[in-house]
């Protein structure tokens, strides 16, 4: 347990995003489902605002509280079975070092985009990463799980135990209990032929970006981001400043087909930069920057298309904002995870082909609310109405949650949490009401 004033203190209370000083009235570490056990029912019974921090990357703020604080990042351990292909890790493991345990036998399993991302942060909101068109999301990985539940009870929930729980943590996030363990599915994966390719940001090169993306097997995912060339070692000084579509990339399967698929992305224009090699799996993850905690206004919306007139949009707020750091974000999806049944899993957007993300680094709080303003119109350009993938939600009130879960998804989802967690302990969330 760590306490305002204790060594240490104000670096633990701090998760990744910046903008959130919150200051909980005690850390706890746990190292076991037993110390959650019990830090979740002396939440119950004080009262008490319960945060659960993996990772500790929400950027809503719900990785700190005034109340108690349940930080779960001393619980890393992972165990590789190479020979069933099957792995249990503890959720407080980061998805970098999952990563790289994995990668020692040529497996993996498909988490985000970032190391630091805690293993079960990432999982119970649905999981969309550098696998996801060639093995689905993380959810579809997810054999079975260690929960907490609100009354304290540690339950073992699968396709069997407790069904309707399982069904609700892939994908409802951490509204029905704290995931302590996951076991997960591994996949062989050795090389890939991926890394970062930049191009120029004209719209006929953004649209023709996604549809190429769109157009290859499933064996090849892809993050494209259009933003401003930041100042950093491996850009040539001439692109600094300048728009441009920086893409990292990521090909599972024969090596030759992959060079091809690439091939076609990099003939729309002559790259600005090329990156792209065989490399390691786990070498798609970048190094991160220590002591980094950005303030962000962001949004995250599905929509059916990026076309011409959509990059012309991107282009057009993207130039005209003077944020030190702004991006429009495209993930095209498909492939395996469009192929799981929307109401297999409490993530519902299974046929959503695109993903988008709008976001501006903020200098201070002071600018926060400019940011916001900026970010809530170009969304509403980009596409009105839109649904929401939580795991990039910020606080964005109830009706935003709702469109994450639509349909009766909602309604099945209020009735779990009905059952698991009648008093709504675990709120610090993209919340679900107990219906």
């Amino acid at each position: 347990m760590i306490l305002p004033g204790d060594p240490g203190y104000d670096e633990r209370r701090t998760g990744f995003y910046g903008g959130f000083d919150r200051r909980p009235t005690v850390i706890v570490e746990a190292a076991n489902s037993k110390d959650v056990s019990r830090v979740v029912t002396l939440a119950g019974e004080k009262g008490s605002e319960l945060a659960v921090r993996s990772g500790g990357h929400s950027t809503a703020g719900h990785s700190t509280t005034e109340g108690i604080l349940l930080d779960l990042r001393r619980m890393d351990a992972v165990e590789i079975d190479p020979g069933t292909g099957i792995a249990w890790a503890e959720s407080g493991i980061t998805a970098g070092d999952y990563t790289t345990a994995a990668a020692a036998h040529d497996l993996a399993t498909g988490f985000g985009d970032t190391a630091s991302v805690g293993v079960g942060g990432i999982t119970l909101a649905g999981g969309i990463g550098y696998l996801v068109r060639k093995h689905g999301l993380t959810i579809d990985s997810l054999l079975a799980a260690e929960i907490v539940t609100a009354d304290g009870e540690v339950l073992h929930v699968d396709g069997q135990s407790h069904p309707d729980l399982f069904w609700a943590i892939r994908g409802g996030g951490g509204n029905f209990g704290v995931a302590t363990r996951l076991q997960f599915r591994l996949h062989p994966v050795n090389r890939v032929i991926g890394g970062m390719m930049a191009l120029p940001a004209t719209p006929e090169v953004i649209a023709g970006f996604v549809a190429e993306a769109d157009a290859a097997p499933d064996g090849l995912s892809t993050i494209a981001n259009v933003m401003v060339a930041p100042p950093l070692p491996f850009f040539p000084e001439v692109l600094h400043g300048e728009l441009i579509v920086l893409a990292t990339m990521a090909w599972t399967g024969n090596e030759e087909e992959g060079e091809r698929v690439i091939s076609r992305i990099r003939s729309l224009a002559p790259p600005l930069l090329d990156m792209i090699d065989s490399i390691p799996y786990p070498q798609l993850f970048p190094p991160e920057q220590a002591g980094f905690h950005p303030i962000v206004a962001g949004h995250t919306m599905f929509v059916p298309s990026i076309d011409v007139a959509a990059a012309e949009t991107i282009v057009e707020y993207l130039i005209g904002s003077d944020a030190p750091m702004r991006v429009a974000q495209v993930r095209v999806l498909g492939g395996a995870m469009a192929r799981v049944p929307a109401e297999a899993t409490a993530f519902a957007h299974r046929t959503s082909p695109v993903m988008a993300n709008v976001a501006a680094f903020a200098e201070g709080p002071d600018d926060l609310a400019s940011r916001q303003a900026w970010v809530a119109d170009f969304a509403a350009a980009l596409h009105p109405a839109a649904g929401a993938y939580t795991g990039f939600m910020g606080d964005e009130g109830p009706d935003r949650v709702r469109a994450a879960f639509p349909g009766a998804t909602w309604d099945r989802l209020r009735a779990v949490k009905r059952r698991y967690d009648p008093d709504n302990l675990f709120r610090l969330n993209q919340n679900i009401p107990p219906g």
